[in-house]
């Protein structure tokens, strides 16, 4: 189930160049997995901004977002105090399996929602390795955050200015018994060639509605054609074509 509501902005500060993190208070009822989104109304936009939910608690939501364009860029300048239009409770997250070393790997802005899937994963006793996986030093955010939960953190950077040099397959534990993941297209494609477990991919994709009436968002998968905004944006890796 979605809902819409308004929000009150209490923080937006950059994290990095581009990334930012804002909190919004409100109703927080409708999110009830991890890997779900919120779609955020701005001023002079005529599609709302799908955004995904980093955590949330019983008054706020936590939503990290990268700045690529005129909506993202809005909202980078807004102050606390401002209230936003957002529908929440959309998409269909991440279900945790029982395993007992569960491998999440994150890239870039794909990490922001496997933050409240990693703190849920050792609330259930399971013990996560986390893998953050950047172009370079200057892009790195939430490694600390990730390691305070208590998950076993490695982060990779492309040009090995921090971390362990190469990409998020470079730093994959021996042992791991289920993965999770949420990154750009080219860095599923290189796990999908390694991993050796069943998984979970969330997806990106352009949507217009953001709860499956316009069809926009369709993919086929072996199980016929899904929405990422409602049947996902969360795959099983059995179900994938590649």
């Amino acid at each position: 189930m979605y809902k819409q509501n308004i929000y009150e902005i209490t923080e937006n500060k950059p994290l990095t160049k581009d990334v930012f993190k804002m909190t919004l208070t409100g109703d927080t009822q409708y999110i009830t997995a991890p890997g779900q989104f919120i779609n955020i109304l701005l001023e002079g936009k005529y599609l709302r901004r799908p955004i995904s939910v980093c955590d949330c608690d019983e008054k706020a939501i936590t939503v990290i977002y990268k700045v690529v364009g005129g909506g993202t860029e809005l909202m980078s300048e807004m102050q606390a105090g401002e209230t936003l239009d957002c529908i929440t409770g959309l998409g269909n997250g991440y279900h945790i399996v029982n395993a007992e070393r569960p491998l999440v790997i994150g890239g870039g802005v794909g990490i922001p929602p496997l933050y409240n899937l990693t703190k849920r994963l050792l609330e259930r006793g399971q013990h996560p390795a986390v893998i953050l996986g950047f172009n370079t030093m200057d892009e790195i955010f939430y490694e600390k955050e990730f390691a305070a939960l208590g998950a076993d953190v490695a982060v990779t950077t492309v040009d090995g200015s921090y971390g362990i040099k190469g990409f998020v397959t470079d730093a994959f534990p021996e042992a791991y018994d289920y993965f999770y993941t949420c990154g750009p297209m080219p860095m599923f494609r290189a796990i999908e060639k390694i991993a050796k477990t069943s998984g979970q991919y969330s997806f990106e994709e352009r949507m217009g509605c953001g709860f499956g009436a316009c069809m926009g968002c369709s993919c086929k998968t072996k199980n016929g054609y899904k929405r990422i905004c409602k049947d996902g944006p969360v795959l099983e890796r059995e179900e994938i074509i590649w």
